[in-house]
């Protein structure tokens, strides 16, 4: 089995917040693979289905942020999953707007939510770091991942990473991580410096906006939930 969790803070007031990309991608995850009906179990939100022919429970936990870990270590506890079983995605200020790197064991770099599952189950997890860019100063740091992504970030490269994400999550449930990172690198086609710069066309620009309040559409019914 593996577990797939998604970090962030329940409620409607903390739904499109940057430290709530770990639950937007669980979202687009799980709509597209499983479903979204999502039930209450192990102090978080669950779903599960058989993806590849691997058996995937995917989790967001409902605790806020820093305790991540009181949820995805129930999990671990019950079905006595080795933590190299658990994926996490989660926000990362050190990596640009749209970056994606993958990391297994490690510290937490001071993310409170890594920091937390640490904690409950040890360090030897994979992470799926998920760049939303840095505000410029340590003292920032608080206001800026609570900060709601623009308009135009979910319009632009919020949405490509989303698809691609999506496009690419069989090859990570594989352990393909090669495959999955060109998936996401071939839907967003450029690799933004901020969240407010497009090198794109405006053909290319009009078609991503599309595609980004299709996804948007379909995931704002599960955002708060």
């Amino acid at each position: 089995m593996l577990v797939i969790a998604g970090l962030g803070n329940p409620g409607s007031k903390y739904c499109m917040n940057r430290h709530n990309i770990g639950f937007m991608a669980l979202d687009s995850l799980a709509d597209s693979y499983i479903d979204n009906n999502w039930r209450k179990k192990f102090q978080g939100q669950i779903v599960d289905g058989t993806i590849k022919g691997e058996t995937v429970l995917m989790l967001k936990p409902q605790t806020f942020m820093n305790n991540s870990g009181n949820s995805i270590g129930e999990v671990v506890k019950f079905y006595k999953i080795p933590p190299d079983q658990v994926i996490v995605f989660h926000d990362e200020i050190d990596l640009a707007p749209g970056k994606v790197r993958i990391k297994s064991g490690g510290g937490h770099a001071g993310h409170n939510g890594l920091r937390s599952i640490i904690k409950h189950i040890g360090p030897e997890f994979t992470r799926i770091r998920m760049g939303v860019g840095h505000p410029g100063s340590k003292d920032m740091v608080h206001d800026y991942v609570l900060g709601n992504f623009s308009k135009e970030d979910q319009k632009g490269w919020l949405g490509d990473l989303l698809t691609g994400l999506t496009n690419g999550f069989s090859y990570l449930v594989d352990g393909n991580h090669t495959q999955f990172l060109n998936k996401i690198n071939l839907e967003l086609q450029t690799k933004p410096k901020t969240a407010n710069v497009s090198k794109r066309s405006d053909v290319a620009s009009t078609d991503n906006a599309k595609k980004a309040d299709g996804i948007f559409s379909r995931l704002s019914k599960f955002f708060g939930s």
